[in-house]
């Protein structure tokens, strides 16, 4: 059961971080784009929201690997620096990024303070990139201490 655990965790939290690092990889040709420009641009993200279960499914499934793994030292201590970086990250998109989602009607407008929006949005969402990366690697530790 440990293996099945392990191997959802590991596929989630990449999904989740994949997705992570696309915001992250274009975030500096995004801040410099025009009003016009931004709100064209971020509407590719129609049906995004459906990554969600994606990162939901990551924190349930490092949190049961954590708990499976109370008693197993190390692989426990990372498994648990991975469930606790997966749910930063949640806690930064819920903090930060759906709010400038809900001001701006999910970017189909874009109100007067529309630049601090867009700051927020993107360096929440680079913030989330870093969080499930070191989730990730640690994630990939705690399963490579467990083998031993």
């Amino acid at each position: 059961m440990i293996r099945t655990v392990q191997f959802i965790a590991m596929l989630f939290t990449a999904v989740s971080m994949a997705a992570g690092w696309a915001h992250l990889l274009e975030l500096p040709a995004k801040m410099a784009l025009s009003h016009d420009d931004y709100l064209t641009v971020q509407q590719i993200y129609r049906g995004w929201a459906l990554l969600g279960v994606f990162v939901v499914g990551a924190l349930v499934a490092t949190a049961v690997l954590t708990l499976l793994q109370r008693r197993a030292g190390a692989a426990f201590h990372l498994s648990l620096a991975a469930t606790l970086c997966i749910a930063l990250g949640l806690a930064a998109f819920f903090l930060f990024t759906f709010p400038a989602n809900q001001a701006t009607q999910n970017w189909t407008m874009l109100p007067p303070q529309w630049e601090a929006l867009r700051r927020q949005w993107e360096y929440s969402h680079a913030a989330g990139a870093v969080l499930y990366f070191v989730a990730l690697a640690a994630l990939t530790l705690s399963i490579l201490a467990g083998r031993r």
